[in-house]
């Protein structure tokens, strides 16, 4: 019992899911925007959206004793900010539902599971870290943007590697959150607590929404975002079945979607962050970690009208920079991986860069496109004469 409240599993689980919802959330609130939801709509979002990946993890991460989280898409809530015109509300959880069904076939029928054994561990580490390398730039370039507040988390970082490297990240936090206080005098006095309150869409099926918003949301979900979280659990030895991780996270959007869960997957980020041994020397120790951020998720979905007041009130540098100082370790674990074998190594620096881009190809993410010229290049380099 004494081990669930270890400090460096909550401080992880903390971490993940400071930076899963600081970091998109804000797509989010646009898509709801270009739907016209109102604010007890989206109050309704942000609580199902918390549950939902609160159970999964939670329950993913018990039956397989891995650090497996669970996220939103952010891909596909760029997608809808992006596409939905003037689609009515009901026909765009028409199409989430559609998604999810997507989502729970792939698991069912085990597909999933055949094509990601056709991905090597360089190629897969390689993507991992192409997708994480822009959150520890983003990190340095935001040390810019608040000198003060930068080197003081950098400083707290550095020290606390250097005598208590379990609690850095935690510790780092903290520093980050008393250095905001003193900029921003009364940052939280706005604060208010109350339950937030499920509303129910009926959904209504329209072709036109299925095939620009259902079809789509499921493609750049899969690429963008259960292949990225496959990576991370294999990067990291973790090899929990893909198949039924994707059939459940499928099944809670179907459950879901008509209060506003439209698309749940695999993460790779804050999975990432559940992932080092900083948070735990034993492997097989480190799913605490994803078991608390699935208790803070649910917290936050429960809170959702109020607390995710209290993440847009910390500054975007100190959200930015513990991110990016929370991944450094699986990315440098990750390149290690990725570049270890001589003969793939080419193979996973193409899938490295072109993942780390950003490029966007008919709406599919830079995550795909790597991994894409990543196995390529390894087919061409494996049947050479």
């Amino acid at each position: 019992m004494r081990r669930w409240f270890s400090p460096a599993h909550i401080s992880a689980g903390l971490v993940a899911i400071l930076v899963g919802y600081t970091s998109s959330a804000a797509i989010i609130f646009q898509a709801l925007q270009s739907l016209g939801a109102d604010q007890a709509i989206t109050d309704s979002w942000f609580l199902v959206l918390g549950l939902g990946m609160g159970v999964t993890c939670i329950s993913l991460s018990l039956y397989y004793r891995q650090p497996i989280l669970t996220a939103w898409s952010t891909p596909g809530a760029a997608l809808m900010v992006t596409g939905l015109g003037d689609m009515p509300i009901e026909a765009a959880v028409g199409a989430f539902l559609f998604s999810s069904l997507l989502m729970v076939l792939v698991g069912i029928s085990g597909l999933f599971d055949k094509l990601i054994k056709l991905i090597p561990n360089p190629i897969a580490a390689a993507l991992l870290a192409g997708v994480l390398l822009p959150f520890a730039l983003q990190a340095l370039a935001s040390v810019e943007t608040n000198l003060v507040l930068g080197l003081a988390m950098l400083v707290t970082y550095v020290i606390s590697l250097r005598f208590i490297p379990r609690y850095g990240v935690l510790i780092t936090l903290t520093i980050g959150v008393l250095v905001a206080l003193q900029q921003h005098q009364g940052l939280f006095d706005n604060l208010q607590f109350k339950l937030a309150m499920p509303v129910w869409i009926t959904p209504s099926f329209e072709g036109s929404a299925i095939i620009s918003l259902g079809i789509p949301l499921f493609v750049v979900t899969m690429a963008s975002q259960n292949l990225p979280g496959i990576a991370a659990l294999r990067a990291n030895g973790y090899q929990a079945p893909a198949s039924p991780l994707i059939g459940w996270t499928g099944l809670t959007g179907m459950i879901s979607a008509a209060f506003g869960g439209f698309a749940y997957n695999l993460a790779a980020i804050t999975a990432a962050i559940c992932m080092t041994k900083e948070v735990d020397p034993d492997p097989n120790q480190r799913y605490r970690a994803a078991v608390w951020a699935g208790i803070f998720y649910i917290m936050i979905g429960l809170f959702a009208s109020s607390i995710t007041s209290l993440f847009f009130a910390l500054p975007k540098a100190l959200i930015y920079i513990i991110a990016g100082l929370a991944l450094l370790g699986t990315i440098a674990n990750s390149l290690q991986s990725a570049m270890h074998d001589e003969k793939q190594r080419l193979a996973a620096l193409v899938t490295f860069v072109t993942t780390a881009s950003g490029v966007v190809i008919g709406g599919i993410g830079s995550a795909f496109w790597g991994l894409v010229c990543g196995l390529l290049l390894h087919w061409l380099l494996s049947h050479k004469q």
